[in-house]
């Protein structure tokens, strides 16, 4: 009996020490574990008390049946209550117990539905009247180990799961995934990503942890552990975060997935305000422009006139004509009163360039307020040997202020928006103020950020630097997708301002596009309240009839070194760079290169839509290394204005020569 206490004690200090750790059962059964404790005492130990021998005990029965397959994980190894060391007999029926545990994987947490397990001891009446004590195995639980009988179950079955989950997401979630999204969100590029920047920063240390164990035994020990330590954190992967990293894991296209992510976390608004781009698609592009070759032809400048071929310019000023009188000078510099001009001839383009520009010996252009978007600079490489990198054959590539490629229309093409419905009406704005565009229908009913939709078909799909969202380069846009459901009648558009946040770069253009004709609208104030843009009629089968609209504004603005509402001579015209030498790609857009005009700004060198195909798979990175390697300003630049192929515009040219008057000249 001496002996037995010792064992007894033994396992109890074993079971003290395991309790500091979680504990788990392993799948040997109750009768299994009974089994083996009473066939392991070697012959002679275990003797015939009355009709049993001595310790087949019901005391001891209870606790063995109830605790004997407890374990729990030390430093990654399994350690059962069996792992004593008192010699003698106990010691080999311990060992036997060990064993057969250690061979079985772990099946549940340990949970039991009452705080002792076995009973301590019970005294018994001897024949002769003396009283014997019987010691048996017990234990008193910490309470984190005791459940109610009906809450076991759930408990346990949330725990298992746990692990399930967590054992899922390191074994189906790659390392790579998780440092893309930490890269997201050290770059700001992942909506509220701070807040979940810690979650993945865990895991990542639990991936490179259980990455480094060597047999599937050892996995699965660390699963348990962890899970039971980290409690909810377990169920990473089932979280919005961690949903995201499956995604990229499962090769989901980034965009793709951060946008599945945004659309569970975000507003209904948000739009993401940086560009997706991690280190890894850095090195990727990297490796592709070295391997290609046109590292050279990343590095921008400003074009000066000897970059340009005579054969690729329209109009050609000759500075050799005598100097301008100081009428002239004067009357150049004068603002010009635009009803004056409402009765000039008209042309377009075309009849300009091929009937009027080869008479003309000097050209000016009236550079109104509403202009102030159609400023834009020639780029040329750093080095004119570089291999060409556009989608035509030269290296030379334009920016129009503000960093747009084109029109309006583009910038919401590039944002998402439809712009190719019946009707569009799209704003476009420079600051971080929070403007929205509100059309209000003949029936009423008003479309805007918090009614979005009308039965008409009319939809506002773009909706910018609302919430946290910030940009500088912001557009919104309504359109009618279908003109069967639209409304003949009187629309009334205005432009509200929800959030001002800054005193710069203030006012905006709307562009209204119906039919092919495009109507411009320029607001060069600070947008307070609501600022009516236009009231116009919509007629099915016939399109847009402007009734009224904000008016033209006279009041001068100095820009790149220019005055608005003043002529300027015309240096040179030319075509853009993709529709030089006989070349036809893309939209072509005609530039008026401006005496004293320059941009006080590095220009963008380049924009995604200009780069040929094979550079598509890289795209996120071009659009970074576009905003980032700017041509520096300079002096001798070819800044002036563009004017679309694809956009309703005009200029006022005052023509001098064979042919010599003032003109509206349409695009």
């Amino acid at each position: 009996m001496a002996d037995f206490k010792k064992f007894k004690q033994a396992v109890q200090q074993q079971l003290a020490a395991l309790s500091k750790h979680d504990m788990f059962r392993v799948s040997a059964s109750k009768d299994e574990l009974w089994e083996t404790y009473l066939s392991s005492f070697p012959e002679g130990s275990n003797p015939i008390f009355r009709e049993r021998t001595e310790h087949d005990c019901q005391c001891c029965k209870q606790f063995i049946r109830a605790g004997g397959n407890a374990v729990s994980i030390v430093d990654g190894e399994l350690s059962s209550i069996w792992d004593i060391n008192i010699g003698g007999a106990y010691q080999v029926v311990a060992d036997a117990l060990s064993e057969l545990v250690k061979s079985r994987p772990i099946s549940d947490s340990f949970l039991h539905m009452e705080r002792n397990l076995g009973t301590d001891y019970n005294r018994q009446l001897t024949v002769g009247g003396g009283i014997i004590q019987w010691d048996h195995f017990y234990f008193e639980l910490p309470s984190k180990f005791v459940r109610s009988g009906a809450d076991i179950g759930p408990a346990l079955s949330t725990l298992r799961s746990g692990k399930d989950v967590f054992k899922r997401a390191l074994t189906e979630i790659t390392t790579e995934s998780a440092e893309i999204v930490l890269e997201l969100i050290a770059q700001k590029s992942l909506y509220r990503g701070d807040e979940h920047g810690a979650a993945v920063a865990l895991f990542v240390t639990h991936k490179l942890a259980f990455s480094n164990l060597d047999s599937d035994i050892s996995k699965e020990l660390y699963c348990w552990a962890t899970s039971a330590k980290i409690g909810g954190s377990a169920r990473f992967r089932n979280t919005a975060i961690g949903s995201l990293l499956v995604d990229i894991s499962d090769g989901v296209e980034l965009d793709s997935a951060v946008k599945m992510f945004e659309s569970k976390v975000a507003p209904t608004n948000y739009k993401r305000p940086t560009a997706l781009i991690t280190r890894s698609m850095i090195d990727r592009a990297q490796k592709e422009v070295i391997e290609l070759g046109i590292e050279s032809a990343l590095q921008r400048r400003h074009a000066a006139t000897d970059d340009i071929t005579v054969n690729n310019v329209i109009f050609a000023n000759r500075e050799t004509k005598k100097a301008m009188s100081v009428f002239d000078s004067l009357s150049a510099d004068a603002p010009v009163n635009l009803s004056h001009l409402s009765k000039v001839d008209e042309v377009d383009i075309n009849t300009f360039i091929t009937s009027i520009v080869p008479k003309a010996e000097t050209i000016e252009v009236l550079l109104e307020n509403s202009h102030s978007s159609n400023l834009m600079s020639l780029i040329a490489p750093v080095h004119a040997d570089a291999k060409p990198i556009f989608k035509w054959d030269n290296n030379f590539s334009w920016a129009y202020n503000g960093e747009v490629a084109d029109s309006i229309k583009e910038r919401v093409k590039i944002a998402g928006g439809n712009v190719n419905g019946v009707l569009r009406c799209s704003l476009s704005w420079f600051n971080y103020d929070d403007l929205d565009i509100h059309v209000v229908e003949p029936q009423g009913t008003e479309i805007c950020f918090n009614n979005p939709r009308s039965i008409t078909s009319g939809r506002l799909d773009v909706d910018m630097n609302a919430g946290v969202a910030r940009s500088r380069s912001a557009v919104e846009n309504i359109v009618w997708a279908d003109e069967s459901s639209m409304i003949d009648g009187e629309y009334q558009l205005f432009i509200h301002n929800y959030s001002p946040r800054e005193t710069i770069d203030v006012g905006f253009d709307v562009e209204v596009e119906c039919r092919g004709i495009t109507h411009n609208f320029h607001y060069a104030h600070k947008v307070q309240g609501n600022v009516g843009v236009a009231k116009f009629k919509f007629a099915k089968g016939k399109g847009v009839d402007i009734i009224e609209s904000i008016p033209s504004s006279t009041s001068r603005k100095e820009l790149w070194g220019i005055s608005t509402q003043s002529f300027h001579k015309v240096s040179m015209v030319m075509n853009s760079p993709n529709h030089w030498d006989g070349e036809k790609t893309g939209n072509k857009h005609w530039f008026f290169i401006l005496d004293g005009c320059s941009n006080d700004k590095p220009a963008r060198g380049f924009f995604n839509e200009f780069l040929n195909e094979g550079l598509n798979d890289h795209r996120k990175v071009f659009e970074v290394l576009g905003s980032k390697m700017k041509a520096e300003t300079s002096d001798n630049q070819l800044s002036g204005i563009g004017f679309s192929s694809t956009q309703r515009n005009h200029v006022f040219c005052r023509v001098s020569g064979a042919f010599s008057r003032t003109i509206k000249v349409t695009f």
